[in-house]
Formats: structure tokens, C-alpha cells, sequence
């Protein structure tokens, strides 16, 4: 258990007691994409400090919510990732996603907006019946990273880097996207589309982003 319990008899106390302290489910958002080093856990949550995140993953693996492990040569280096108790949480994350999502507005300055918190973003909202017939690869290249979501008779997988044969690739950025797949009006060059257009008018319906507008 964590440092403060509610020493409640509930399993909404419990998984509070796990993964309830400040930064703890941001560090599970970030590792829904694969495992991550140290230092890109910090990098990718601005405003922790080092010692609060060192914390958090020392909580997060004594609860048997992450686990470390080490990579072989040349890396040699640890990486954090989600246990399969961890991964549990994938659903119930992606669903207080979505409900935030409903309240979220405007970006306002100073918000930080990440591609990989994006991409936590499509699996929340994807929709598995828009894409039951659906098999191809979708590369996004954003400023600060690219990644290919992997749609496959209507389960998707996302990873980072560039797929060799990609059916669309787009080359935006995420608030454009995102835009566009709630059903604005976005002008194709500012998606900068290559590949199947035919997939690209599908994606509004298989990511509903629509939903949260």
C-alpha cells in the first residue's frame, strides 16, 4: 500500500490507495504506449520533480502496478512498465479520458499538449464497429515525435517510429488533428495527407473524437 490508506473496505478506496497519490495515474497514461526510461518518464510529465516521480515509481511498483526491466546491450538501461495488473487500468483510464474529455474546452495557455497523450487519446476514442473491416497501417508525424496506428479488423495498436508502407501518412499537428476528427472543417493541406484519401475521410468515424465536442 501507499504511504496514507483510506482504510476503507471498498475496491474504489483500494485502487485509490494504489494509484491515487498526485502524478501516479499520469505516469500509467504514459506507459499505455510501451515502457519508458527515467528520464523520459520526466521528460514527458512537466512539472514533476525528480524525486516526487522517483517516489511514484517506487510506489507503483511495491502495489504490482509496474515493474522494472533491464535492456539488453548496447541500451543497457532500465526501462518502467505496466505489469499485467497494471494494464488492468488500461480501460478504466481511457474511460475518465473520455469523461474528461467532455468538460476539457479550449486549450488555454501554458496547458502542455504532447503527441503521446494524443495517442492515448485514439485508443479512448476509438470505436472497434467503424474499423470491424478495416486493416491498415496510419503514420502521424507530429513535431515532437511520430508514431503508426495499426488498425486490424477493428483492434488497434499504436507504436512509435515510422511503418515501412504505410497506407495514410499525415503530417499535422495534433490540435489540427484532433479537430478534424471531431468533425470540423479542416482543410486537407493542413493534415498534409499521403496515401488512401479514402481512409482519411474514414478516420472521423472510426476515432470519434466528435463524441467529446
Amino acid at each position: 500500500m501507499t504511504s496514507r490508506s483510506y482504510e476503507q473496505f471498498c475496491g474504489v478506496a483500494r485502487a485509490l490507495d494504489l494509484v491515487g497519490e498526485r502524478w501516479a495515474l499520469l505516469i500509467v497514461r504514459d506507459l499505455i504506449l510501451g515502457p519508458k526510461r527515467f528520464t523520459d518518464l520526466r521528460r514527458g510529465l512537466p512539472g514533476i520533480g525528480t524525486n516526487v516521480l522517483a517516489a511514484r515509481l517506487q510506489e507503483l511498483e511495491r502495489n504490482g502496478v509496474i515493474e522494472r526491466r533491464a535492456l539488453p546491450p548496447p541500451a543497457a538501461s532500465t526501462v518502467y512498465e505496466l505489469t499485467d495488473y497494471g494494464r488492468e487500468l488500461e480501460g478504466p483510464l481511457l474511460a475518465v479520458g473520455r469523461w474528461g474529455a467532455l468538460s476539457m474546452g479550449a486549450r488555454q495557455p501554458g496547458q502542455t499538449l504532447r503527441s503521446e497523450w494524443f495517442g492515448v487519446a485514439l485508443k479512448a476514442f476509438f470505436r472497434p464497429e467503424a474499423a470491424s473491416d478495416l486493416k491498415a497501417k496510419i503514420e502521424l508525424r507530429f513535431d515532437d515525435g511520430t508514431f503508426v496506428a495499426r488498425v486490424d479488423q477493428g483492434s488497434l495498436v499504436l507504436e512509435p517510429g515510422s511503418p515501412n508502407g504505410a497506407d495514410l501518412v499525415l503530417e499535422t499537428e495534433v490540435e489540427t488533428l484532433v479537430a478534424f476528427l471531431a468533425g470540423a472543417d479542416v482543410p486537407l493541406a493542413a493534415l498534409a495527407p499521403e496515401g488512401d484519401t479514402a481512409l482519411l475521410e474514414r478516420l472521423p468515424r472510426i476515432f470519434a473524437f466528435g463524441l467529446a465536442a
